[in-house]
């Protein structure tokens, strides 16, 4: 029985499944509300389930998109990773929130730019079948960077067919996709392998064109050797280059300086690629024991140009700054899984190695010369880890306890003082987590656990080992309630701590010590589909947070985000045609420690519309369908401009997309 249900997970029909996990199988051409039940596992992977399919992704950005109350901004050129918003904090580029693709981790460690960035543009959308996450830090299988929450895709282990595609907009938007199948066998010996390429252009709305090209490679190949053996193995590769308009600041724009689509530093931009590969074997000793082996590796290469403060530091050659990366990462992961009675206990260990060559912030000159170098340097950071939880169902309750111990070994080469030094840190996270069913139509929770960030290397060393795995400690109070057989609500309240930490300021070379923190808020996700061709969705998420040492109106957290909702209305119609109207509304937020500098708010609405006749698919999407001013990023910074003589500190920040049209079209054979 157990190697039938992990069939489903080579097919389109059915969201991944791992050996002796129940689960919620829903076909995807057939997914609605009224097919969940408020006691099927993982309740909310299910309804994202259905929210992929009446509102699909179409671009990498939307995959983000797609996790209730996360939200996310761009500010160098397209190129560079997003800036992610979750549950009260500034993610910064993935610092609080773990991020993982097919079990590849997305996040870089003690990275040139910033700790744990995560740049997904390595993404192909149209080969995603399903998003996973979690808010908080409940869960073991889980580790660095899980504080906020984590966010896990997964590719398609099968196609159901060919398809290309062909797009074309505003700003002389271009971009070509082909999915297409190798080996396509179904039954007892199942076989596939497919390969995606993705290639795109623009120029952006910005004075400088940003001439932003990326080509993405994708292929995967899985199947069963026999009754008991299962084999997958991926491999990608991306590219990009861009230039970048950067952070702008308000009173360049106002004096007439420059436009709101100009720059002060026209050189910014940069260059990157990383390259993927991954196996995965599993065994199955019975129906009710497997194990999984998973491997790793990533090539990854970074190279950014940028300047926040123009002639503040250098009034003759300016600010900018160079950031560069180049690292090998290696991993690998074994995991146990045994069902027996009411029980589920699942088990694993493994290790990350990132071995990074190269690890730079220079001072140079328009993309050119270089000035001088603030920090340069190599190492590796080694994570060991093993993680044990058992998940008990007794009637209408359930209970889920667990442990994971994360140690790290972090050598760092400092080249510019020519100092070598290794450090040491573990950290211990417990998990406990309860469910009480109540009826069919209701479930509550209570989620509670620790977790951690990490810090860069440079700051382990700089503190000498102390206080570098900060820790978090948090709960989740929430009830999934089904009303009715097409309405999901899903309210809760929910707290998080976070211990003292240092950050490292990657654009400075500097340790800036941040201080605990608190924050409590309330999450609201609401799914309704009165029709079968019609599906509402809504969320909306509040977070009060502050620093716990400083004193009251000197203690708010800078650019957390206060009250945010995300939701829009799908119609499909059987005749072919669907029309989804998204939109995303930020309340403004201190850019600040005293709040008197204020990062503006917004409300953005997208549209996309489509129809499907045979074998072809045709779409027009309107970005910032109302063209509304509305600021992207914002930063509170101290600059000076070229021509002043003392500095100033205000907002800066990067315009967010004005109307924008793309249309295209999709063959599928």
């Amino acid at each position: 029985m157990l190697r039938e249900i992990l069939l489903l997970s080579t097919s389109l029909l059915a969201q991944k499944v791992y050996a002796g996990e129940p689960q919620d199988t829903i076909p995807l051409k057939q997914s609605h509300l009224s097919q969940i039940e408020v006691t099927a596992p993982r309740v909310e992977k299910s309804m994202l389930k259905v929210d992929l399919k009446m509102t699909p992704v179409n671009t990498a950005q939307d995959l983000l998109r797609k996790v209730p109350g996360l939200f996310i901004a761009q500010h160098a050129g397209g190129g560079k990773a997003e800036q992610i918003f979750l549950r009260g904090f500034d993610c910064d580029h993935g610092t609080d929130v773990n991020i993982s693709a097919d079990g590849i981790p997305v996040n870089m460690v003690s990275h040139a730019h910033g700790q744990g960035y995560a740049d997904l543009h390595f993404l192909i959308p149209e080969t995603i079948e399903g998003i996973d996450f979690g808010k908080g830090a409940y869960y073991v299988d889980k580790g660095d960077l899980n504080t906020a929450g984590y966010v896990s895709f997964h590719t398609m282990d099968s196609l159901p067919g060919n398809m290309v595609k062909l797009e074309g907009g505003s700003f002389n938007y271009l971009r070509g996709v082909g999915l297409f199948n190798l080996i396509h066998k179904t039954g007892p010996r199942a076989e596939n392998a497919y390969i995606a390429a993705d290639y795109s252009y623009t120029d952006g709305p910005f004075d400088v064109k940003q001439n932003f090209r990326r080509l993405n490679l994708f292929g995967k190949y899985n199947k069963w050797l026999n009754d008991k053996n299962y084999i997958s193995l991926l491999v990608s590769t991306f590219g990009s280059d861009w230039n970048a308009s950067g952070q702008i600041p308000e009173r360049a724009v106002a004096e007439g300086i420059i436009s709101r689509w100009g720059s002060i530093d026209p050189t910014e931009g940069g260059n990157t690629n990383r390259t993927n590969a991954a196996f995965t074997y599993k065994h199955l000793f019975n129906d009710h024991q497997s194990t999984e082996s998973f491997f790793y590796y990533s090539h990854y290469e970074f190279n950014l140009f940028s300047n926040f403060t123009f002639f503040l530091k250098d009034p003759v050659n300016g600010d900018e700054i160079n950031q560069r990366d180049n690292r090998n990462l290696f991993g690998f992961q074994q995991k146990y899984t045994q069902t027996f009675g009411n029980f589920r206990w699942e088990s694993g260990a493994g290790f990350r190695l990132d071995d990074i060559n190269d690890l730079e912030l220079n001072h140079v000159y328009r993309r050119d010369s270089l000035l001088g170098r603030e920090s340069w340097g190599n190492g590796t950071e080694t994570n060991l880890y093993a993680y044990t939880g058992l998940d008990w169902h007794k009637n209408r309750w359930s209970i889920a306890p667990g442990v994971r111990v994360d140690h790290f070994i972090f050598n760092y080469n400092d080249k510019l003082l020519d100092a070598r030094n290794k450090e040491q840190a573990t950290r211990v996270s417990p998990k406990l987590n309860f469910g009480y069913t109540a009826s069919s139509k209701l479930q509550w929770y209570l989620k509670t656990g620790m977790g951690f960030h990490s810090n860069d290397m440079r700051v382990v060393i700089q503190e000498k080992g102390k206080d570098i795995l900060p820790f978090s400690a948090g709960a989740d109070l929430g009830v999934i309630w089904k009303p009715a057989h097409n309405l999901f609500i899903q309210p809760a309240l929910w707290y998080l701590y976070l211990q003292q930490e240092f950050v490292y300021v990657g654009d400075e070379a500097v340790v800036e010590p941040a201080g605990k923190t608190r924050r409590l808020g309330v999450d609201v996700s609401v799914r309704y589909q009165p029709l079968s061709w019609l599906y509402i969705d809504a969320d909306i998420n509040y977070a009060h947070g502050r620093s716990i040492d400083d004193p009251k109106g000197e203690n708010y957290i800078p650019l957390a985000p206060v009250l945010t909702s995300t939701g829009g209305v799908a119609v499909k119609l059987p005749a072919g045609f669907s029309a989804n109207l998204r939109y995303r509304y930020m309340k403004s937020r201190p850019a600040n420690e005293d709040n008197s500098v204020v990062a503006r708010g917004y409300f953005v609405n997208d549209l996309a519309l489509a129809y499907t006749r045979g074998r072809f698919d045709f779409t027009v999407q309107a970005q910032n369908l109302f063209n509304v001013n509305w600021n992207e990023a914002q930063f509170e910074t101290e600059t000076r401009l070229q021509q002043e003589k003392n500095p100033v500190t205000e907002l800066c920040f990067t315009p967010g997309t004005p109307f924008a049209l793309k249309a295209g079209v999709t063959v599928r054979f």
